[in-house]
């Protein structure tokens, strides 16, 4: 979300940031401001309104008093009047306040000023590189064919279970990526200060807002079905009753209160049961519909909990920044990526990832903290002695809650080219705003909203792929890279 009082004090501002992001969505700020006027327009409206009403109350009882009984009827038509416009206003303040809320939470971050401009991967800037690509003396062979050869990547049967863009690792590859993902969170954690978390993996639509995937892109995201609220119904009633049955079989078996008479106190209880089955089901009910009357989606990354830890809380200066980091598997549909990376570990529906998140205070800690958590995940890179670029992505590339994003791209063999493996950016208080996270500069003070920012550290699978092809032999066979033999029990050599 955005600070409206600064879209409408700098309007021209946002219009040209969001003309960076996509031609043309500048033009939002004219529907913002619109219905801005709009939700302004209803509040004087019920405001004024609500004065009057008061105001003429006062006077009716006056009116009543002295005898004048057409000013007293002047006096409740003026008061009815009114109460009318409040109605009517508060339903156009309702409305109007939907649209502007509608609009504002589908429209990107504001991109900073040293960001290049620039629509997709073409505009992006090369910052650095470091390693240099290994010349081989035989044909190069992808991860897939590596892989498969091995007899330890099987896509085939992964396919039988759960369709396209799904894989199944086994042996050495199994213990391999479950190595490389206990390596990331021991560098991270015990080296780089992040705090290792195991969050949930179903998360509300709520959480999703707060860090900017919903409402506008759902159709990347796998949804859960909801029970019906029939089928809560119906099985609350059905325990309520088992209950009831339970209760009434004690009572019957001469479970009751001593010195009373048992059959009066059964039929007190038969009188009463329906009443007592009704209260049951609804204290049910109430449980049921909390645990699984709401659809829940499966996180695309673990940045979506991991940030949401902060949501809705006023944080105390001293306890910033906050490093938080977590391995999980993530889950994406990958909607519009039809007839890209059909082949391979590249662009699966599900994938591991070590996620690092951190929330600070302001933009100056945030541009700090971006080029710190870059260098958390370069180091993961360097120490497996992978090849790789530093991008910064230009204004039409990044992500939708981006101000500032860096890309690392892994070199691989077979395509003879560089691939992302990590994105890190920095979303100033984008995020805070959706989730209502705060933290307090000093005592006393009022509080302001901190500033988040996400990274990968790394994409385990990708890093998979990236030292499979990189470390690849003439025979097919693939060389532990030092850094990983300690998880692999001294294992140096993958083969068949």
């Amino acid at each position: 979300m955005f600070d409206i009082r600064a879209i409408r004090e700098n309007p021209d501002a946002f219009r040209a940031a969001w003309n960076r992001k996509k031609p043309g969505l500048g033009d939002s700020v004219d529907e913002i401001l619109a219905h801005d006027a709009a939700v302004r327009t209803a509040v004087t409206d019920k405001q004024e309104a609500e004065k009057a009403r008061n105001e003429t109350s006062k006077l009716i009882g006056k009116a009543k008093a002295s005898g004048d009984e057409a000013e007293f009827e002047r006096l409740r038509k003026v008061v009815a009047d009114a109460k009318e416009t409040i109605e009517a206003a508060g339903e156009q303040e309702e409305a109007a306040r939907q649209l502007l809320d509608d609009l504002l939470y589908g429209l990107p971050n504001i991109p900073l000023d040293e960001v290049p401009d620039g629509q997709d991967e073409d505009g992006n800037v090369e910052q650095s590189r470091w390693g240099e690509p290994k010349a081989y003396d035989f044909e190069v062979k992808d991860h897939a064919d590596l892989g498969e050869a091995l007899g330890m990547m099987d896509f085939e049967t992964a396919a039988k279970m759960s369709g396209a863009r799904f894989v199944l690792l086994s042996g050495k590859l199994a213990r391999l990526e479950r190595a490389l993902a206990a390596f990331m969170l021991d560098v991270q954690t015990e080296e780089h200060g992040y705090t290792e978390c195991s969050p949930p993996l179903l998360v509300k639509d709520q959480a999703l807002v707060g860090t900017g995937q919903l409402p506008k892109f759902e159709e990347d995201l796998f949804k859960t079905s909801a029970i019906t609220r029939l089928g809560l119904e119906q099985y609350a009633i059905e325990s309520a009753n088992e209950v009831a049955d339970s209760m009434e079989a004690e009572v019957a078996s001469g479970k009751i209160p001593e010195g009373v008479n048992e059959k009066e106190y059964l039929a007190g209880w038969r009188a009463g049961r329906e009443d007592f089955v009704e209260r049951q089901a609804q204290a049910y009910l109430q449980g049921l519909k909390e645990l699984f009357g709401s659809s829940h989606f499966l996180i695309p990354t673990a940045e979506v909990p991991l940030t949401n830890i902060v949501r809705e809380s006023i944080i105390e200066a001293d306890y910033l920044p906050r490093r938080y980091t977590a391995h999980t598997p993530c889950f994406r549909s990958e909607a519009g990526s039809a007839g890209r990376d059909t082949k391979g570990m590249i662009r699966l529906h599900q994938f591991n990832k070590v996620e690092l998140v951190s929330v600070v205070a302001n933009l100056e800690d945030g541009l700090q903290e971006l080029e710190r958590m870059t260098g958390c995940a370069e180091e993961i890179l360097k120490r497996l002695d992978l090849p790789f670029r530093r991008m910064l992505l230009c204004a039409g590339d990044m992500g939708a809650g981006a101000r500032k994003t860096y890309d690392l791209e892994v070199w691989l063999p077979s395509q003879d080219t560089y691939r992302e493996i990590s994105s890190c950016s920095y979303c100033g208080d984008y995020q805070a705003r959706r989730m209502n996270a705060r933290y307090r500069p000093e005592a006393g003070a009022k509080p302001e909203f901190v500033h988040t920012l996400n990274g990968s550290g790394l994409a385990v699978g990708r890093t998979l792929v990236a030292i499979l092809e990189n470390y690849q032999n003439a025979d097919g066979s693939i060389t532990v890279p030092k850094a990983l033999r300690g998880y692999m029990n001294g294992l140096e050599v993958i083969s068949a």
